[in-house]
């Protein structure tokens, strides 16, 4: 099998352990005497960094530099909660089909950019001296700080310099969250729309509902995005959907009948929801997805949409994002 082709399990074991981290910035500690939590930098085929985050209660997450995206979320009984498509490419300069890429500073195509923006098939860095946040951060095991800044080629065809600034922590209890800063070093102002594109993996799309968007005014993008209102209870699925629902409430639930299982979404900074599945046919047409594994996935992500953000020169936007499982009825 190419390299261009490899299966998640390919991607992530054929790596070569490089080091561990012991630094402050990388923040691996110790709160559990059984087993210490962990972060490794990795290598993967193509020779890209990947990071793997380890707790002391033994979940774990993947994380590439490569358009610094999560690529697997694991609980503690070693069960994988991200969606990876068994035929997702990891090679640049293509996207990764599955776990959380991020879209920046465009959502979908909204405005002049590829889809989705250009932050998920750029290579991030390592964030050695991160500045201080002065916020309350999420009580973390082990994280990782990651930068990504525009090239010169991305700012001939997107004119503005910026810091992103992502911040990955895995708990002890396996909650994986995403802590994002986007400052403004120009002279000038400039917008941008970010969304967490999360792929969720589930046991059958006909099992799952999402609880927390009753009675919001969605935008809908197979109808020409045309805004409506929520008229149902819980959200479930017979068809392809691809909607962003306005002004939501910060925690989102989704269920997982099958599984037995909820994800529970906690956000900040975040106000519009995405929901996305595409169904048989979009599915088909998709190069990067088998043709029935719209059934195994359920995209629900953390965004800013409707109202993209606006930065004045040395102003900084912040964002969070805080995925948990809980066992369900």
């Amino acid at each position: 099998m190419g390299s261009a082709h490899l299966t998640l399990s390919e991607f992530s074991f054929c790596i070569n352990t490089r080091k561990l981290l012991p630094f402050k910035n990388y923040e691996a500690v110790a709160l559990d005497k059984r087993a210490a939590s962990v972060v490794e930098v990795t290598k993967d085929k193509n020779g890209i960094d990947q990071v793997v985050l380890r707790s002391s209660r033994g979940a774990s997450a993947l994380i590439s530099l490569y358009g610094g995206q999560v690529l697997s979320w694991k609980a503690e009984q070693g069960e994988e909660l991200l969606f990876i498509s068994s035929k997702a490419i990891f090679k640049p300069p293509l996207a990764v089909r599955g776990g959380i890429p991020i879209c920046f500073p465009q959502f979908g195509s909204r405005g002049l950019l590829e889809q989705h923006g250009f932050a998920r098939n750029r290579m991030w860095m390592i964030d050695e001296q991160p500045p201080p946040l002065h916020l309350n951060e999420p009580n973390a095991e082990a994280s990782i700080n990651l930068l990504l800044r525009p090239s010169e080629e991305d700012l001939k065809f997107w004119p503005h310099r910026f810091e992103f600034r992502l911040k990955i922590s895995l708990s002890e209890d396996g909650h994986l969250t995403l802590l994002s800063r986007i400052r403004n070093p120009n002279c000038k102002p400039f917008s941008f729309s970010i969304a967490f594109r999360t792929y969720f993996s589930i046991s059958d799309i006909s099992e799952v509902r999402v609880e927390g968007l009753e009675t919001l005014d969605y935008l809908d993008n197979l109808c020409e995005r045309q805004r409506f209102t929520e008229q149902g209870d819980a959200i479930t699925f017979e068809s392809e959907v691809d909607q962003i629902y306005l002004s939501s409430s910060n925690v989102i639930a989704v269920f997982d009948h099958g599984k037995k299982r909820t994800f529970r979404i906690r956000k900040q900074g975040l106000p519009d929801v995405a929901v996305w599945n595409p169904w048989e046919r979009k599915a088909k047409a998709l190069a990067d997805l088998g043709d029935d594994e719209y059934k195994q996935m359920i995209c629900v992500d953390g965004a800013v949409v409707e109202k993209p953000v606006t930065l004045k020169p040395g102003e900084e936007w912040t964002g969070q994002l805080e995925l948990s499982v809980v066992s369900s009825c």
